[in-house]
């Protein structure tokens, strides 16, 4: 498949790079820039996605959320402009650009649609980072490829009865030779149905408790291996939310992502930058739920002025956009920690709480100033405020991202 022009115009801007003697193909944010300060890449990234989902993607939304499956041409047109492999070196097919880009193209297509995003957001802060930094020689290079250019790859860890309490899993990996046979079932997978790579936590040791937790790379089409219901879900409905059955699936120990028994630590590891994702995602949406509001209460009139001539309009509107900007500024924040290999768990764990609740009260009070017009499927604003719920939930609830904020300050302070 041939690369796209947002490909090679990364490719462009690396080689100048080089050309300009920096050591790394990447460019790098200056230390003491403001943080909606983006290098070149980084703004060529966010202006292509955006006219993509805004030309490509905006327009199948509402027939994608009644359908509840995205359309057949999203998958393509991510992989042909490397949207799924944004951090993967070009040595494997990646695009090879940073992980703040990866945060940019999804708070970009999460303001047309969060459900779209949320495919790219999972292949590049979870699936990738965990094969990149775990895998082999030999798994980078078997599958970094195929995820950069036509696999998608998918996270299993929850279960029907681990939820927040992740760790006590049931599915387990038995040792059979130099095989190991999972057995099990994972729920609330997202798109689990148009996977070919699951990296699946299996606990292989159960007398060791969670420290025999472990990783494994299951292929798509593996004997035993199974899709279960698709869930009808609130909101986020063009993206597949699907149980996934393990009944004696057999994967050679070659499999095994890291090291034996240290699952939890990667689960844990991942789910930290998941976290920065998410916030992306619930920034998209507020601002794209804002953006789409805003015209209208210019426009529309009520005793012969515009609604958002009115005092009271205008203090809820300011007070909206300044929590947006606060939820953005947090969850890039987080990314640079990240990106700058400092310390960002309590940082991630902030950026997602603050911006579902953003996101909460930013689509609750558009779809009041758009009146009953907002309470109709006709218009974007009922969307949005369905498909926010979500943020409160996945990748760590509220409630757990204050557990982790609250322990962290527990830990500065003592």
């Amino acid at each position: 498949m041939s690369r796209s022009l947002v490909f090679k115009h990364i490719r462009s801007l690396q080689k100048a790079s080089v050309g300009r003697g920096f050591i790394s193909v990447r460019q790098n944010h200056h230390a003491g820039a403001p943080l909606g300060h983006f290098t070149d890449e980084e703004t060529m990234m966010r202006d292509t996605v955006r006219k993509l989902a805004q030309e490509k993607i905006a327009p199948l939304v509402k027939k994608m959320d009644e359908e509840e499956k995205l359309d057949p041409s999203i998958l393509p047109m991510y992989f042909e402009n490397g949207l799924m492999g944004i951090e993967i070196p070009p040595d494997y097919g990646g695009t090879g650009a940073s992980f703040f880009s990866s945060i940019l193209v999804v708070e970009e297509l999460s303001k047309v649609d969060p459900a779209v995003s949320l495919v790219c957001d999972i292949q590049n802060t979870l699936v990738n980072s965990l094969i990149m930094q775990l895998g082999t020689e030999e798994q980078k290079k078997k599958y970094l490829p195929r995820l950069a250019q036509d696999t998608v790859g998918v996270f299993c860890l929850s279960e029907p009865w681990s939820g927040s309490d992740a760790f006590a899993m049931k599915t387990v990996a038995k040792k059979d030779g130099d095989d190991f046979i999972i057995d099990g079932s994972k729920v609330w997978i997202s798109t689990a149905d148009q996977a070919g790579i699951f990296l699946v936590m299996a606990n292989a040791d159960p007398s060791a408790g969670y420290r025999g937790i472990t990783t494994f790379i299951v292929e798509a089409g593996t004997p035993g291996l199974s899709i279960g219901r698709k869930e009808n879900k609130l909101g986020i409905r063009a993206s597949s939310t699907c149980q996934v059955i393990f009944d004696g699936v057999r994967v050679p120990k070659s499999n095994i992502l890291g090291e034996f028994g240290k699952g939890y630590r990667y689960a844990a590891g991942m789910l930290n930058e998941g976290r920065i994702g998410i916030g992306a995602q619930m920034v998209g949406l507020a601002q794209g739920c804002f953006d789409a509001t805003i015209p209208y209460t210019l426009e529309r009139k009520q005793f012969k002025q515009p609604i958002y001539d009115f005092q009271g309009m205008q203090h809820q509107i300011a007070d909206v956009a300044t929590q947006i900007e606060a939820a953005r500024l947090l969850v890039y924040n987080a990314a640079r920690l990240r990106e700058a290999g400092e310390p960002f768990v309590k940082q991630a764990s902030m950026a997602k709480l603050f911006s579902s609740q953003v996101a909460t009260l930013t689509t609750s009070k558009c779809v009041e100033w758009m009146g009953g017009v907002g309470f109709t499927r006709d218009l974007p604003q009922e969307k949005f405020y369905r498909d926010c719920k979500i943020g409160c939930i996945y990748e760590g609830t509220s409630n757990i991202q204050l557990n982790t904020i609250a322990k962290l300050l527990k830990q500065e302070f003592s």
